[in-house]
């Protein structure tokens, strides 16, 4: 039998790839933006065809959940083990709201998640009570704050910042207001849509957001005598939904030592999440693809792809609380990646005392590549808080908010790829670091879990979630575009 020169050939290149190490170097030439620009166009091609949106309980999500797979579990079905884990979580959705003035002009209103309906069809119809604004400790936050304010039966009028939207709209159903008109801090239309959470339902009154400028107008009014009467629509509809997260990890390395990377797939119904969180979810599935070409490496790879990240953490939180003692124990270290092709990009890397040198791989590699890279705090607003909590060591690489932040411009023109090509980089190389060794890996204490402090480890996920509605990156609290707090 005579073998042919392309089968030798053939025969070489697959015992040269079967033989390729691991090395930061060797990643990070396999890391090309042409490739990271084709799964950006992917998932915002699936965003468009799926109602404009890749949200929780939504068709774009699981039409991302399908490409993430095709992937990972049919294209190299060999090289990882691939599980998908079923959640479930409270579905919500604003059909429509709409405010009408008291002169029956139509007013620029959006709707936060886990928004109550109105009566339906017509709404609510009540004058109009201004509050007091306190922009130090937050306006209507405090019960201190309606002391005096007779809003029983009106629409309260509130200024947006500071605390949790939520809070306002608690205080607010207390103090027996049908409804609450939220205006914004500051001027314009382009504020970003925040969440309710799913904890506040039954606990708050339905509630529109509209401009600065329209609630100063009505304001003047108010303060010369004149009853201003406005109407409040929202249909919206809640329920249980299941979503997912997929859990990739390589079929090699050490099972003991598992290094693991993050990014939420879901976006906000509000647009198509490109930035937020198309970006880290393109950025992990190249560093995978990637990966798929190495055999020669000491520690398992880990990647993961969250649900429900924008509905307050919960595919993330899901999975850390269910760990096992040993299993958490096997996970060294996680890079959670979200946001990370902003454009204006600011290149912060959320550290803790725990991290060890995992921030330092990152924000050296950008400074060698003339960025001005920082290390920072972590804040509360992505997943690598179940994490944090659990002890393992974690840092949180992001580039920043954006204009377009939760917002319908979220799209394909919403990425700086010189950015996310970066990011993508440096992620793969301190992967690649990790993987063949931990040097420079904090020892921590082992997380023991026995059955009498079992009930407590659910407290705890729970008061953490919590936690997620007071913290940065807005979606879960009343800011407008800022910088995140990391």
């Amino acid at each position: 039998m005579k073998t042919s020169l392309a089968s030798i050939l053939l025969l070489a290149v697959q015992m040269a790839w079967a033989t390729r190490i691991l090395t930061p170097d060797a990643i990070e030439a396999d890391i090309q933006e042409r490739e990271l620009q084709n799964v950006i166009w992917h998932l915002n091609h699936i965003a468009e065809k799926n109602g404009g949106n890749r949200a929780f309980g939504e068709p774009g999500y699981a039409a991302s959940m399908d490409f993430i797979l095709e992937r990972a579990r049919i294209r190299f079905a060999d090289k990882f083990d691939t599980f998908v884990q079923p959640f479930n979580h409270t579905y919500d959705k604003t059909n429509a709201i709409k405010v009408t003035g008291p002169d029956g002009e139509d007013v620029y209103v959006v709707s936060p998640q886990y928004n109550p309906a109105t009566p339906l069809p017509g709404g609510i119809t009540a004058g109009l009570v201004d509050t007091p604004v306190d922009d130090a400790r937050g306006s209507m936050c405090l019960e201190d704050h309606w002391a005096g304010v007779e809003v029983k039966g009106k629409l309260a009028l509130v200024k947006r910042g500071v605390c949790a939207v939520a809070d306002k709209l608690r205080w607010a159903k207390k103090k027996g207001a049908l409804g609450v008109i939220l205006y914004n801090q500051d001027p314009g239309t382009g504020y970003s849509v925040p969440t309710l959470s799913a904890d506040s339902i039954g606990e708050t009154v339905p509630v529109g957001i509209i401009p600065l400028d329209v609630a100063q107008s009505w304001q003047a009014r108010l303060a010369a005598g004149e009853e201003v009467v406005v109407n409040l629509l929202v249909d919206s509809i809640i329920e249980e939904r299941e979503s997912w997260n997929i859990i990739v990890e390589t079929k090699k390395g050490d099972p003991n030592k598992v290094v693991m990377l993050g990014a939420h797939l879901d976006g906000v119904q509000a647009g198509p999440g490109i930035n937020d969180n198309g970006s880290g979810s393109a950025g992990l599935l190249e560093i995978l693809t990637a990966v798929a070409h190495y055999d020669v490496f000491k520690h398992k790879i880990r990647f993961a792809w969250w649900g429900a990240e924008e509905n307050g953490l919960v595919g993330s939180l899901y999975y850390t609380s269910k760990l096992s003692e040993e299993e958490v124990n096997r996970i060294k270290y996680y890079f959670n990646y979200d946001m990370i092709g902003s454009p204006d990009p600011v290149y912060g890397i959320g550290v803790d005392e725990n991290s060890g040198i995992g921030g330092d791989l990152l924000v050296d590699y950008l400074v060698s590549k003339g960025k001005s890279a920082y290390k920072g705090g972590m804040g509360g607003g992505s997943d690598h808080v179940g994490f944090v909590n659990l002890g393992i060591p974690t840092i949180f690489g992001h580039t920043g908010l954006d204009t377009c932040y939760h917002q319908h411009c979220d799209n394909i023109n919403n990425i700086d790829f010189e950015a996310l090509t970066l990011m993508t980089k440096a992620a793969a190389r301190a992967m690649a670091q990790f993987a063949n060794s931990l040097e420079g890996v904090p020892e921590r204490k082992l997380f023991t879990r026995n059955p009498n402090s079992r009930s407590q480890i659910v407290k705890n996920f729970r008061r953490w979630a919590d936690v997620e509605k007071e913290v940065s990156k807005e979606k879960l609290c009343g800011h407008t575009h800022e910088k995140i707090t990391v």
